[in-house]
């Protein structure tokens, strides 16, 4: 990397800084097929000093890494795209969905398990969180709207622990982190004490089952939010949808998963990020036009990826050969990554148009 889009990074990770709004950073940036880079800036919410190699709980890029667990299912004939649940989960209660309406949240299901199906507190497991998903229904006519939904993602896990016969935190760590060089950890402490966040809005907070921040809320091992990760951790998940090398997925099914799932439907996940048109693939988000967004709008409308509530997101732009990751050690809730995520993508956009690239 040359030394402006140092320097460009720098400047727009201070000018965050300033906002007092998060207080550490971590960047990874990768141009086409290269290794990433990473840079690291400040200290997370206990005052520790960031650095490349800090695991960090990236919440909802998960679904980058159950997705490609699912399509890898794909790509081998275990599972087809266009089947009912019903097929591979009998027993789940929305059975006559799709695989691929799952995959790009059109399937009808509710953002999260309906209240009481299971109590967030001790005792509480990923089998219990499964089962609760498995008896969750459907609150919408599939293919009228975008809902994104944790318990689709749920069931999705589901699937993948019936046709591989593996929990499902096992059968990622085999298909998929292994396979792409990920260190990563779902359900277990990581190796390394992970970056503390701040700004969990939770009745727990301050707790030992504060969420992100508590070995109880780590051990949940979900499948829609629980991984954790580095920065170039987050950034090979994202990339393992275009240019990742040696590639996990096929090609033919690289291309389908980058492109619009959801034929011009409209929604998201909750206000104020529900827009007119949510073009979503077989597991990333699509930029198009989309405002409030954690992508620049100088990024190309096909660029793909996803974001997470701990603070984070995972951005590939084709048309630009560039890929990003931004993890952050404050929550998403106070606005920051939606504030200052665009700029440091921006900033390395404009620093590569700068270079001629």
């Amino acid at each position: 990397m040359q030394t402006s889009l140092v320097a460009a990074i720098r400047s727009a990770v201070e000018q965050a800084f300033q906002t007092g709004r998060v207080s550490g950073i971590i960047v990874a940036v990768a141009r086409r097929d290269a290794a990433p880079s990473t840079w690291s800036f400040g200290v997370d919410a206990a005052g520790v000093p960031l650095t490349p190699e800090t695991v960090v709980p990236v919440a909802s890029i998960t679904k980058l890494a159950t997705a490609l667990v699912v399509l890898h299912l794909v790509d081998c004939g275990a599972v087809a795209l266009d089947e009912p649940l019903g097929r591979y989960v009998p027993d789940a209660s929305a059975a006559r969905i799709t695989i691929r309406s799952l995959l790009c949240h059109t399937s009808g299901l509710p953002l999260d398990l309906p209240e009481g199906r299971a109590r967030y507190g001790p005792g509480l497991d990923w089998p219990a969180l499964r089962a609760a998903a498995l008896a969750t229904d459907l609150e919408a006519p599939p293919g009228k709207r975008v809902q994104y939904s944790n318990v689709g993602y749920s069931l999705l896990a589901a699937l993948v622990e019936r046709q591989t016969g593996m929990e499902f935190a096992k059968a990622l760590q085999r298909l998929v982190l292994q396979p792409l060089q990920v260190e990563a950890w779902l359900g277990q402490e990581p190796a390394r004490p992970p970056a503390r966040l701040a700004g969990v809005r939770s009745e727990h907070t301050g707790t030992a089952l504060e969420p992100y921040n508590s070995p109880f809320w780590r051990s949940l091992a979900l499948p829609y939010g629980g991984l954790l990760t580095t920065a170039e951790g987050a950034l090979r998940l994202a990339r393992a949808y275009f240019d990742q090398p040696g590639g996990l997925l096929s090609a033919a099914l690289r291309g389908e998963a980058v492109a619009d799932q959801t034929n011009g439907l409209g929604g998201g996940m909750a206000p104020p990020l529900l827009w007119p048109v949510c073009p979503w693939g077989l597991g990333p988000e699509l930029r198009d036009a989309k405002a409030p967004h954690w992508a620049p709008a100088q990024a190309s409308p096909a660029s793909f990826g996803h974001a997470g509530a701990s603070g984070c997101v995972a951005w590939v732009d084709p048309e630009h050969s560039l890929s990003w990751a931004i993890l952050g050690t404050t929550t998403a809730d106070n606005g920051w990554l939606v504030r200052s995520g665009p700029a440091i993508a921006a900033a390395l956009l404009a620093s590569l148009g700068q270079q001629g690239d």
